[in-house]
C-alpha cells in the first residue's frame, strides 16, 4: 500500500517542518514528481532544479524561513523552493506573462530574501543580511547557497575574503554538481574534484559530525579532537595536502563541513541542525547531480540545462524537418568560424556561455583560440583587452544583461587604450520569459557614452553578418548588438564583405514622416510605414551615427520619429536629438523606445505590445502623436 500524498497537505514550509523526519524521502519523491510534470508542461530551467530537490527540503525543514533567510544564486534551481513556499499551484504560470517568475523575487514572495538571476551574489548578499541582523539585534540566520560554477566569478570570492574575516554567522552552500550551464572550466572546479580532498574531508566530517555532540559536553575535548585532525592530515600525506593548501575555504576564515550526499535529505537535516547552531562563518560543501532523478537530464544536464517541454518517453513519428529560419545566434556561430579561417589572430572569449552564445562549433574547429573564462565577465574583458595589446583580434561573445558586469572593464580596459576587440551583444532588447535581470535594454545608452566605441545595430540576419565582418575590420572597440531569436528571414551571405562605419540607408521613401528605426526596430517600422507612407531609415550604427543622413531627413519631412528596442533615456533617440539640436533643427520628434520602468517576463510578442513597439502599436502611437501635436 503506498503511503498517503505528503505533498498536498503543504503550503508553506511551516508544514513540512510539522513532519517526521523519516517522511522527508517521499516529500523529496513526491517534489520531484511534481516538478518533472509542472516544467514538463510550462518548460524552464530544469536539470538545477532536479539537484537541488533534496537540499532545498531540508534546508525549509532545519531554518525557520521566512524570519531565516535562504539567498539562492543564480537562483535557476529556485523552482523546489518556490513549490514549498506557497506557490505550488501556481507553477503552471511558471515564466509566462503575469505568472511566476523564473527566479527568485522580493515582490513575488517573503520567502525570497534577495532577488537574483546572475550569479555570484548570494554570499554578498546573505553577508549583508548577516550583518544587519546583528546591527538590529536579530536573532535570524543567513544562508547562500551557491553552486560550483558560480563560485568561479571574482564576486564570490570578494564576499568570501569580507566574511572570513568578520565576527557574523552565515552559512555557504557549495552545491558541487560539476555544472554551470555548460561542464565547469578552470582550477578551482579541478580542485573541487580532487579525490584527496573529497575523500579526506569526508572522513573527517564523518567523524567531526558523529563525535561533536558528545565532545562539547567535555572539557578540553574539542580541542583534542582537533590537533587529532590536524595530525591526520598531516599523516595522510603531508605534501600531496599542502598542494591542496589543507581547505581553500578553511584558509579564507570559513570552517568547512563536507562534502556530505546532497541527495540524502535525513544526513542533509542533521548537518543543517549541527550547523544552524554553530558561530562564525561556515561552509558546508555538498555533492549532488544536476539532473538528478531524470535519466534525459541526468545524461545530458546540457541540454537540459532548460527546456522548452520534456520529450515523451514513446518516441514521436519521424516528420519531415522544415528548414527553420537561422537565429542571430546561429548567424553569428558561423560568421565567427567563416572570419577564424580567414584571418589566424582572431579568438574568440566567453564566459560560461558557450552554447548560449553560438560557440559550439567554434570550439570545435579552432580549440586553441577558443577560451571560456568561467562565469568571470570582468575578466573576459581584462584578458581581451591584453590579447589585443600583442596582435590578437579578441571577439568577446557575451550577452548584454552580462557585459553590465564588465563596465568598469570594458571602458578603462579596452575603450580608454583603443584596443581592438569585438563585442558580439547577444540577447539585446526583451527577452521574454528570463524576464528584467536577463532584458538587453540598457546596451546603447551605457555604450554610447564610451569613447573609441563603435556601435552596429543590424536589422536582419544579413545585416549581422555585414556588421560584424564591418566592426571586426575595424582597429578600435567595437559592439554589434542583435536580439535573442531569429530575425525578419533575409537571405544571408557567405562571404565577409562589409560597409562603410557610420553610414546608414534608406529602406523605404514616403511622405512626411521620416521614422530613423535602429535594429530590430526597422522591421516593424517598416510595417508601419506602409499605413503611413513614412519614410523609413535603418540607421546601422548608433555610434559613429550618420549625422548626414539625419539632417537630411530632418529638413525634408515634417515629422521625426525614432525607434530602438533599449531605454528611451541615453540611446539611440537621444543620439538623433542632439545630432538636431547641434545642426539647429527645430522638428517635432517622437521617441519610441522602451519607458522608465522595469520590464516584466513573458511572451515578446506580448511585451513589445504593451511597450508600444510593434508594428500595429507603433502605426498607432505615431497617427496619434501627430493629431496631437
Amino acid at each position: 500500500m503506498n503511503p498517503s500524498p505528503l505533498l498536498d497537505i503543504i503550503d508553506t514550509p511551516q508544514d513540512l517542518r510539522r513532519l517526521e523526519k523519516k517522511q522527508l524521502p517521499q516529500v523529496a519523491a513526491e517534489l520531484r514528481e511534481f516538478l518533472l510534470d509542472s516544467v514538463g508542461k510550462t518548460g524552464g530551467h530544469f536539470a538545477s532544479n532536479l539537484g537541488a530537490v533534496e537540499l532545498t527540503v531540508a534546508l525549509h525543514y532545519v531554518y525557520d524561513t521566512p524570519e531565516d533567510h535562504l539567498v539562492w544564486d543564480v537562483g535557476h534551481q529556485s523552482y523546489p523552493h518556490k513549490i514549498l513556499t506557497g506557490r505550488k499551484n501556481q507553477m503552471h504560470t511558471m515564466r509566462q506573462y503575469g505568472g511566476l517568475a523564473g527566479f527568485p523575487k522580493r515582490s513575488e514572495s517573503e520567502y525570497d530574501a534577495f532577488g537574483v538571476g546572475h550569479s555570484s551574489t548570494s554570499i554578498g548578499a546573505a553577508l549583508g543580511m548577516a550583518v544587519a541582523d546583528k546591527q538590529l539585534g536579530n536573532n535570524r540566520r543567513s544562508v547562500a547557497i551557491i553552486g560550483d560554477g558560480a563560485m568561479t566569478a571574482g564576486q564570490a570570492f570578494e564576499a568570501l575574503n569580507c566574511a572570513g574575516d568578520m565576527d557574523v554567522d552565515l552559512l555557504v552552500i557549495l552545491n558541487d554538481n560539476e555544472m554551470s550551464i555548460s561542464p565547469n572550466v578552470g582550477a578551482l572546479p579541478k580542485y573541487l574534484a580532487s579525490n584527496v580532498v573529497r575523500d579526506m574531508h569526508g572522513l573527517l566530517s564523518t567523524i567531526k559530525a558523529q563525535s561533536s555532540k558528545v565532545l562539547d559536553k567535555l572539557p578540553g575535548a574539542m580541542e583534542l579532537a582537533q590537533k587529532v585532525e590536524n595530525k591526520i592530515k598531516t599523516l595522510a600525506g603531508e605534501a600531496e595536502y599542502a598542494k591542496q593548501s589543507l581547505s581553500l575555504f578553511e584558509n579564507f576564515g570559513f570552517r568547512y563541513t563536507g562534502p556530505v550526499d546532497g541527495h540524502n535529505v535525513e544526513n542533509l537535516v542533521d548537518v543543517l541542525k549541527d550547523l544552524r547552531g554553530r558561530k562564525g562563518p561556515q561552509l558546508l560543501h555538498v555533492i549532488t547531480k544536476k539532473g538528478n532523478g531524470y535519466k534525459f537530464a541526468e545524461n545530458d544536464p546540457v541540454k537540459y540545462h532548460a527546456v522548452a517541454k520534456l520529450p515523451s518517453e514513446v518516441p514521436a513519428p519521424e516528420v519531415k524537418p522544415v528548414a527553420a529560419k537561422p537565429t542571430y545566434t546561429q548567424v553569428f556561430g558561423q560568421w565567427l568560424c567563416d572570419q577564424a579561417a580567414a584571418d589566424e589572430r582572431l579568438v574568440a572569449i566567453t564566459p560560461a556561455m558557450r552554447e548560449g552564445s553560438g560557440l559550439v562549433e567554434f570550439e570545435q574547429q579552432f580549440p586553441d583560440r577558443y577560451f571560456d573564462v568561467g562565469i568571470a565577465e570582468q575578466h573576459a574583458v581584462t584578458f581581451a583587452g591584453g590579447l589585443a595589446c600583442e596582435g590578437i583580434k579578441p571577439v568577446v561573445a557575451i550577452y548584454s544583461t552580462f557585459l553590465q558586469r564588465a563596465y568598469d572593464q570594458l571602458v578603462h580596459d579596452v575603450a580608454l587604450q583603443n584596443l581592438p576587440v569585438l563585442f558580439a551583444i547577444d540577447r539585446a532588447g526583451i527577452v521574454g520569459a528570463d524576464g528584467p535581470t536577463h532584458a538587453g535594454l540598457y546596451d546603447l545608452s551605457f555604450l554610447r557614452c564610451v569613447p573609441n566605441m563603435i556601435i552596429a545595430a543590424p536589422s536582419d540576419e544579413n545585416e549581422c553578418r555585414l556588421l560584424l565582418s564591418t566592426c571586426y575590420q575595424a582597429n578600435s572597440p567595437s559592439a554589434v548588438r542583435y536580439p535573442r531569436g531569429t530575425g525578419t528571414g533575409a537571405t544571408v551571405s557567405d562571404g565577409l564583405e562589409t560597409v562603410e562605419i557610420g553610414e546608414g540607408i534608406i529602406r523605404r521613401e514616403g511622405g512626411k514622416i521620416a521614422v530613423i528605426a535602429f535594429g530590430s526596430m526597422v522591421a516593424p517600422s517598416l510595417a508601419a510605414a506602409d499605413k503611413l507612407n513614412a519614410t523609413v531609415a535603418d540607421m546601422r550604427f548608433v555610434k559613429p551615427i550618420d549625422e548626414e543622413l539625419i539632417v537630411r531627413l530632418a529638413r525634408s519631412h515634417d515629422y521625426i520619429v525614432t525607434a530602438e528596442e533599449n531605454a528611451e533615456q541615453g540611446g539611440a533617440g537621444s543620439a538623433v536629438l542632439e545630432v538636431l539640436a547641434k545642426h539647429g533643427i527645430c522638428k517635432p520628434v517622437l521617441l519610441l523606445g522602451v519607458e522608465d520602468k522595469v520590464t516584466e517576463h513573458g511572451d515578446p510578442k506580448k511585451l513589445l505590445d504593451d511597450l508600444g513597439l510593434s508594428a500595429e502599436t507603433i502605426e498607432k502611437r505615431i497617427a496619434g502623436w501627430i493629431k496631437a501635436v
